[in-house]
């Protein structure tokens, strides 16, 4: 039997029409501090509307926390172990790279600067591993994806921190506030940012921010950007699409990239992971030739490459992570955040693996080789799509997970573009952990875990991106 949902820890014992002025102020207080992104429609790069974001911070247990975060660095080593394996990369990615045109693209640059050799033996890996809670009774963390190209949210992320206090302190909750954990994960990405800057070796080179020709969650990137100049106020960061930079960037005569007359030291990607950000072969041969440069680069193609949906699938069949890890004790502790991840190759495997999804399709997610949300099928769409490409070569660019379900709990959301409603509704969270890792194949510099982001929708929501509009900015409430 399912547990009850777990109400609100906090008591909002106000009148309706209180509320409802709280919650004004709750708006208020996260468009003045940022906790903002641009409107869609209309769109104007001069206005700005709150980023959804929950009233209160959503109870999630201690136990499971801390696992998370104490796991994280360990997952940046295994990343980082598995982005240096090229023979690793090359069989995993063997399969999806006949079907998948978007990966085949980023395999093809891999697989040239592979074989010139890596101008630049230094990347910069700004990630996030994302966990959903499983379990009826006792709840614990199950890894949803790890992403290891444009993790964003960690500026937002301590900006709900800080909103969350401020509310329960408002409210006269003060003894709680031991239960909301620090977060620095703005202030951890900046440091990554300033270190590779550093390790490039020149005082005069700039930061390149790879982004969207138009950008909604601009809040979460200039935050980054002013931190980083907050630490060291003599780095100049420069915004440019990758369409501007097919008339703006060239290599130097030692490979330096340089944009506007400018050498770069290190390129950020904001941008990149999405079909879109690539509607002609003049972006591709960008992409090469930043990866080409001696430019440091956040993600490397190989760091970018290791975040695929199919090598998290590869790495959770038994005996893989052991390729990586020779302490037992950290294998376990990796392996047992892992939840049921399948590959639909052609072979008596995949095919098991469709026959369970078709007959039990809300068992499972299906996942292809995609990052950003909206891509992913669910419920009976899962059967319809495996029953049109199972016997396709198609299938093998999906990957097959077992679907996580997360308690449910009550919280107030709260929008930009709709009334204010005063009643709790059923939500459920996903917890992001960040990390940081910079080095070489032979040398790891700095390895940390900063910070977290809980994002919040409503129970009866597949998707949870923010951006997209579905996920809520959300901070944990940790419970013992």
């Amino acid at each position: 039997m399912k547990k009850a949902k777990t109400e609100l820890y906090v008591e909002v014992n106000v009148p309706e029409k209180e509320l409802k002025s709280f919650i004004q102020k709750a708006k208020d207080w996260a468009l003045i501090n940022g906790i903002s992104m641009r409107s869609k429609d209309p769109y104007s790069p001069n206005t700005l509307k709150i980023a959804p974001f929950l009233l209160l911070p959503s109870t999630f247990p201690k136990k499971e926390f801390v696992k998370a975060t104490e796991v994280q660095i360990t997952l940046n080593e295994l990343m980082h172990k598995v982005a240096h394996d090229h023979q690793f990369l090359t069989e995993v990615l063997k399969s999806t790279i006949e079907v998948d045109g978007f990966t085949e693209k980023l395999f093809r640059i891999y697989e040239a600067v592979y074989a010139e050799g890596f101008n630049q033996k230094i990347s910069l890996g700004l990630f996030r591993s994302d966990y959903m809670l499983h379990g009826d009774d006792d709840h614990k963390i199950l890894q949803v994806e790890f992403n290891t190209i444009a993790s964003s949210f960690a500026a937002l992320a301590c900006k709900i921190t800080e909103f969350h206090k401020y509310v329960l302190k408002d409210l006269g909750y003060s003894d709680k506030l031991k239960n909301i954990p620090e977060n620095n994960a703005m202030s951890g990405f900046c440091r990554g940012l300033v270190c590779a800057w550093t390790l490039y070796g020149n005082d005069e080179a700039k930061m390149l921010f790879v982004v969207e020709g138009i950008t909604y969650n601009i809040c979460d990137q200039r935050f980054l950007e002013f931190g980083v100049q907050k630490l060291n106020p003599s780095i100049k960061i420069i915004r440019r699409s990758l369409g501007e930079l097919v008339t703006q960037a060239k290599l130097g005569p030692n490979n330096e990239l340089i944009v506007d007359d400018s050498i770069m030291s290190v390129v950020y990607f904001r941008s990149g992971y999405e079909v879109e950000a690539y509607p002609t072969e003049k972006e591709w041969a960008v992409r090469l030739m930043v990866e080409r440069s001696l430019a440091i680069k956040c993600p490397s193609i190989h760091y970018h490459l290791a975040g695929a949906k199919k090598v998290q699938q590869a790495l959770a069949l038994p005996g893989v992570v052991d390729r990586f890890l020779k302490d037992p004790n950290l294998v376990s502790k990796v392996t047992d955040v892992f939840t049921g991840l399948y590959g639909l190759d052609l072979d008596e495997k995949g095919d098991k693996a469709v026959a369970m999804a078709i007959e039990t399709p809300r068992k499972f997610v299906l996942k292809p080789q995609r990052e950003g949300g909206g891509n992913n099928f669910y419920d009976d769409d899962v059967r319809i799509q495996l029953e049109k490409m199972k016997d396709s070569k198609e299938r093998t660019g999906w990957i097959l997970m077992d679907r996580i379900c997360p308690p449910p709990l009550k919280n107030i959301l709260i929008r930009a573009d709709s009334e204010e409603c005063v009643e709790a509704q059923d939500v459920i969270t996903e917890l992001g952990i960040y990390g940081v890792i910079v080095g070489s194949e032979n040398e790891i510099k700095v390895n940390e875990q900063v910070g977290h982001l809980l994002r919040t929708k409503l129970s009866s929501s597949n998707e949870g991106g923010i951006v997209s509009g579905a996920g809520h900015i959300d901070s944990p409430y940790l419970l013992v």
